[in-house]
């Protein structure tokens, strides 16, 4: 079960290293149409939900539901929510994390901020993870400047619930996490036209 495509590909790195080729019986689980592309490139079968790319969509998969006595391995970085994990324990099944990846709060020179902040001074910003929000709040504290008023497209409903309690007065969740789809909600918002769900203008 992999989190994220960065995941998926990590993921399918370290078994290239163990297994020459991938045993067959295991079912391969994505979070989104993203994730499952990186798994399919590689030649596997993956169950994903038909709606949705969160963690609560794919835990309301039918297969999911009744997992007592299985043994899965979850794809991840080292920190973030726990929800899979724990959903899945509780539902009777072993969950072993596999952290692929650290994630950490950049630290940028003040001329780079300067540069792309002041300078460029871009009218909307993609943070697609809760924690890339965190980094956002952080930086725009150290540097002072203040981007709250800009539009922000997040991935979900409660990263954009974080945005709002933060101060963030623009925002806007994607009908997809696709490149296109993330473009043209950005086109459509900054347009005045309705760019996904979850705007608030």
């Amino acid at each position: 079960m992999a989190v994220s495509p960065f995941a998926a590909r990590r993921l399918l790195e370290e078994i290239d290293t163990w297994w020459p080729q991938i045993p067959v019986g295991i079912r391969w689980y994505a979070v989104g149409a993203g994730t499952a592309k990186v798994l399919a490139s590689h030649g596997l079968s993956v169950r994903q939900p038909a709606e949705g790319w969160t963690s609560e969509a794919l835990l309301a998969l039918a297969s999911l539901r009744q997992v007592a006595g299985e043994k899965i391995l979850l794809a991840r970085g080292d920190n973030g929510r726990e929800l899979i994990r724990e959903t899945l324990e509780a539902r009777g099944a072993t969950v072993t994390a596999l952290p692929l990846y650290r994630r950490y709060c950049p630290d940028y020179a003040q001329e780079d901020i300067r540069k792309v902040l002041g300078d460029f001074s871009p009218d909307a910003i993609v943070a697609l993870s809760g924690e890339t929000l965190d980094n956002l709040i952080a930086l725009c504290a150290k540097s002072g400047h203040n981007l709250y008023d800009r539009l922000l497209i997040v991935p979900a409903d409660r990263v954009a619930q974080r945005a709002r309690a933060a101060g963030f007065t623009r925002w806007c969740v994607p009908v997809s996490l696709a490149d296109a789809d993330i473009v043209a909600t950005v086109a459509a918002t900054l347009d005045g036209r309705n760019g996904g769900a979850g705007n608030n203008k």
